[in-house]
Order: C-alpha cells, then structure tokens, then sequence
C-alpha cells in the first residue's frame, strides 16, 4: 500500500486498499487522508449512496480541530469503481466490514492515532453504525457522529411497488435486476456550482441521475434496517444530526437548498434510540440531506454543534471560526 497525491490535490493523499474479488472480480476501496503531524486523534468519513469523498470544508474542520483526516470511499463507489464492477453494488452491508476494519488498522496501527471518531453520511451512516455495533466491545472506536444517517425507508417507487419482503426476496434470486430509482435528480442539482449549488465536485462520480438502483443492494438496506430495528448496542457516545424538515418534489424548488431532498429527516430522528444509550440527536433548522454542505447558517449550527458534542465527550477544545 503507497499513497499519493489525491484526485483533490495536495494535502490530500490516497491509498488503494486491494480487498478479496467478488464474482465481479477484483475489488478494491480507496483511502483518503489529510495528516495533521503529531495529532492523536484522527477521523474517518464514509460518504453515501451516488457519492464519494469531495467535502473539503469537513476536512478542513476536523484539521482545525487537531484531527488527522481520513475518507474512504468505499469498494465500486467513486474512486474505487472499475470498469467491469456494477457500481455501488454489494449483497450485504457486512461486505464493507473488510475495507472499515483496514482503514481502523492503518488509521491506528500504522498511523498511530489513538483516538478516532467515525463520521458517516447517509448510507455511510447506516454502514458505519452497524459496523460500530458489531465492534463493541474492543475499543477501536471511541465516537460517532452520523449525518443524515439511512436508517429508515423512504417510500420510493421500488419499495411501494415491492415492499421488503418481496425486495429481499429478488434481491437474493436476481441480485442485479435494475429497480426504478426514487433518487432527484434536484437534489444534486441544488448542490453543485454547474446548476443551482455552489460545491465542486465530478458528476460522473456523483450524477445527478444516480447509478442504476440494483435489487441486491436495496435487499442489504433492508437487512440492514430489520438489524438496526433489534437494537444494534453501540457502546461509544454518537451524534445524530438531521434537518428539521425533508421535500419530495419531481420540479426544480427553491426550497430544496433548505430541506432533505433524500431522505424523511423525522423517520431519521426517530430511529435513534436503536442506535444505542448514548445518543444525541440535533436537528438543523434548514439543513440539506448532507448537512454540511447545507447554506452557510445551517452548516455553521452544524459545525458549533459538532464542536460542543466533541468537546463535551471527545474533550476536543474548539477552535477559530465555524466555515
């Protein structure tokens, strides 16, 4: 494993992880940092469904804050997709495990951070959670802060048309069947520069039309919910943020810059409790589905209240001002 200069540009490094082939063939993930010399602390960023890491005003929080930064995209998404992979697909949320635990390893062992933070967006959020939760116990994570996290449904075409039980049932007989995807492309539109937004990142990592919704993968969400209804234990103190509000809309609105486009931010909050003991749930008052990448107010309540839960439990002090 080397790194070397990121798709970003310096200081930003990235490191391909060479993980066991699937029936696709050989997999990989791709490993992000922005070292921050002589801290102990480091975090780790694992983006959401059509995403990728891009969110350099995040990184450059956590680095004001003293924390090494870490982002992984993970195996067919982004910087890790290959030509013959079905992009974002897996069976099972489990699949990750592999690249998490091996970012945990460099990011601690190899790297020498004692402590770390696990900061996941959207389907990141659902991922890292349940990786948390099967990680109890041995001490390799000290926090958690999700972001939009994908812990409930939205009622798209694909789950009314099918419901869970149908969708697990064809995404274990025909794992690659394409279902209608319920993902606006709006919502991408509000936040890139080219359209109605004003982050940069490439839309062909990130497309407003997304990639193709595979059965399979929309079985391992549904897997991936009934685990978290149970109760998934998380030992370690996590921050839940969501927006105070969500839109569903075919039509471009101004109001998608100040709502979630993606997700019902309410079922989000509500799902917390199964998260573990220790949660702290904020709401964004005009916060976007990545909240950080919300208007400039919302994502400045973002970034304070991330900074009071860190210091609160992470005994983090605060630094300069909220970008």
């Amino acid at each position: 494993m080397e790194f070397r200069e990121d798709i970003l540009g310096a200081p930003y490094e990235a490191a391909e992880l060479t993980l066991r082939p699937d029936d696709e063939g050989a997999v990989c993930a791709t490993l992000v940092r922005r070292p921050v010399p002589g801290a102990e602390r480091a975090v780790l960023y694992i983006h959401g469904y059509n995403d990728y890491f891009f969110q350099t005003n995040l990184a450059d929080h956590y680095t004001a804050l003293g924390f090494s930064f870490y982002a992984l995209d993970l195996r067919k998404y982004g910087r890790s997709l290959r030509p013959h992979q079905s992009p974002n697909f897996v069976r099972d949320l489990t699949e990750y495990d592999e690249e998490i635990d091996e970012a945990v390893r460099i990011i601690r062992e190899v790297d020498g951070h004692r402590q770390l933070l696990l900061n996941g967006h959207s389907t990141g959020g659902l991922i890292g959670a349940l990786w948390a939760g099967r990680r109890a116990g041995r001490g390799v994570v000290d926090g958690l802060f999700l972001n939009s996290p994908f812990l409930s449904m939205p009622a798209g075409p694909a789950v009314r048309t099918l419901g869970g039980p149908a969708v697990t049932a064809v995404g274990r007989l025909a794992p690659t069947r394409v279902l209608p995807s319920a993902l606006n492309p709006h919502y991408t539109h509000s936040l890139h520069k080219d359209h109605q937004g004003e982050w940069d990142f490439d839309l062909t990592l990130k497309r407003p039309e997304s990639f193709p919704l595979y059965a399979g993968w929309l079985s391992a969400i549904h897997q991936g919910h009934r685990r978290l209804h149970r109760g998934l234990g998380i030992d370690v103190p996590v921050l839940l943020m969501a927006s105070t509000r969500s839109i569903s809309t075919t039509k471009w609105h101004n109001a998608l810059h100040h709502a979630d486009a993606v997700l019902r931010a309410d079922d989000i909050a509500a799902q917390a409790p199964r998260l573990g003991r220790h949660v702290t749930v904020v709401r964004i008052k005009g916060g976007m589905h990545d909240l950080v990448l919300s208007g400039a107010e919302a994502r400045a309540e973002v970034f304070a209240e991330l900074d009071r839960w860190l210091a609160a439990y992470l005994d983090v002090e605060p630094v300069g001002e909220h970008a």
